[in-house]
C-alpha cells in the first residue's frame, strides 16, 4: 500500500513539474514537458509518467493557484479574438479547438481553429485578399485505428497571438482527429457555442 502511496506521489509531482514547464516555456508540448519533468525527479520507470489528460489537470490547477487573474484574462482574450477570426471566417465553417476550448490557453498558447475546404487554396486566397502575410506547413492527424492524415496549415499572426488555421476535407466535419489528450475524438466548438463561453465567463 505505501509503495503504491509512493507512485501516486511520484506520478503528481511529474504532472505538476510538467504543468510547471509547460507554463514557463509556453508550448502546450505534453511529451517534451513530461520528459524534462521525469529527468528532473529523477523517474526512469515509465509506467509512472503521467498521462496528457494528468498534465492538464495539473497546468489547469498550478494556472489557477498562481496566475488565475492573468490567466483568465489572456483565455477570455483568446476566445474573443476566435471570435472575431471565426466571424471573418464563416465560410469555412471554423471551429475553436485546443486549449483555448478547454481552458488552459495563457498569453503564449496559439490559437487553433479547424476549417473545412476542399481546396486549401481557397483559404490561402481568402488570406492574400485582406493581404495577411502567413507561412504555410502542415499538420498530421490521427484517427481511430491507427489511421492517419496530413493536413495543410496556414499560420499568422493577430496582434501577440498566433493563429493556426488546419485545413480539412469539407466532408470531414462529423469525424474528428483524435486528442492528443486521451485519444478520444477531439472536440470542437462552433461560433455560437464559443460565444455562449463567454457570456458564460
Amino acid at each position: 500500500m505505501a509503495q503504491h502511496a509512493s507512485k501516486d506521489r511520484l506520478r503528481a509531482s511529474i504532472a505538476y513539474e510538467a504543468a510547471r514547464i509547460i507554463h514557463d516555456l509556453g508550448r502546450h508540448d505534453y511529451t517534451t514537458a513530461r520528459n524534462k519533468a521525469a529527468q528532473r525527479l529523477g523517474c526512469k520507470d515509465r509506467s509512472r509518467l503521467p498521462s496528457n489528460s494528468e498534465i492538464e489537470q495539473a497546468l489547469l490547477e498550478y494556472q489557477q493557484l498562481f496566475h488565475a487573474g492573468d490567466q483568465q484574462l489572456s483565455l477570455r482574450q483568446q476566445r474573443q479574438l476566435a471570435l472575431e477570426a471565426m466571424s471573418n471566417l464563416h465560410q469555412f465553417s471554423p471551429r475553436l479547438v485546443g486549449p483555448a476550448l478547454r481552458g488552459t490557453a495563457d498569453e503564449h498558447t496559439p490559437l487553433q481553429l479547424h476549417l473545412f475546404a476542399d481546396c486549401p487554396e481557397d483559404i490561402a486566397m481568402f488570406l492574400m485578399e485582406r493581404g495577411i502575410p502567413y507561412r504555410e506547413g502542415d499538420k498530421t492527424a490521427h484517427y481511430p485505428k491507427g489511421k492517419t492524415r496530413k493536413l495543410p496549415t496556414f499560420r499568422f499572426r493577430s496582434g501577440e497571438t498566433d493563429i493556426e488555421l488546419i485545413c480539412f476535407p469539407s466532408q470531414s466535419m462529423g469525424q474528428p482527429p483524435l486528442s492528443p489528450l486521451d485519444q478520444k475524438p477531439e472536440k470542437r466548438a462552433s461560433l455560437s457555442q464559443v460565444t455562449a463561453l463567454l457570456d458564460e465567463a
